[in-house]
């Protein structure tokens, strides 16, 4: 599926690349100017590049997306203007979960010890009614537990429980999350 050597060429497919710069398109005329309120025609664009769109999902118009078809938003999710979701490999945010502006969730790297850097996808995982707060950054293969707290500038570097607020970098949990 991919290059093992990114010296000699490119990580994708020629089809992927043909895909990713058609979704640029789209994305640049009638994804980014679309007004605020119209969730549902960006949910639109979103599944006719593959995307799993769930219902009453709130995808703002500022949302940087790499490929949509490795991207499943769970029902009434929110994305904000700014977040960036580099989904070359597979990204799930869960039901009622919100990914603030200017998070980060990063579901590819490249391997350091090997010649030509080969790229490495891992999933992003993000459970139900969590929130990824402003600015966070998600490495690839962490998975965020449902109702888990991501606090604002904090580095995800390895899985986090349910129901915590973790803050930091590296990013830790400090405390129970309590509903009131």
């Amino acid at each position: 599926m991919y290059n093992k050597d990114t010296v000699i060429g490119p990580s994708f497919s020629l089809l992927n690349r043909f895909y990713r710069i058609l979704w640029s398109v789209v994305r640049i005329l009638l994804f980014y100017p679309s007004p605020k309120p119209f969730h549902k025609w960006r949910a639109f664009l979103l599944r006719a590049f593959g995307a799993k769109v769930g219902k009453g999902v709130h995808v703002y118009p500022g949302t940087k997306i790499w490929a949509p078809w490795n991207l499943e938003l769970a029902d009434e999710c929110g994305i904000a203007s700014g977040a960036n979701l580099y989904s070359q490999g597979k990204i799930f945010i869960g039901r009622r979960s919100v990914v603030s502006q200017g998070a980060h969730l990063v579901t590819g790297t490249h391997d350091y010890t090997k010649i030509g850097f080969p790229l490495i996808t891992m999933p992003i995982y993000i459970g139900h009614n969590a929130w990824i707060a402003a600015e966070a950054f998600v490495h690839p293969g962490v998975t965020i537990g449902d109702g888990c707290v991501i606090g604002a500038r904090s580095v995800v570097t390895t899985d986090m429980p349910e129901w915590k607020v973790c803050v930091g970098n590296p990013c830790k949990p400090i405390k129970v999350r309590e509903l009131i």
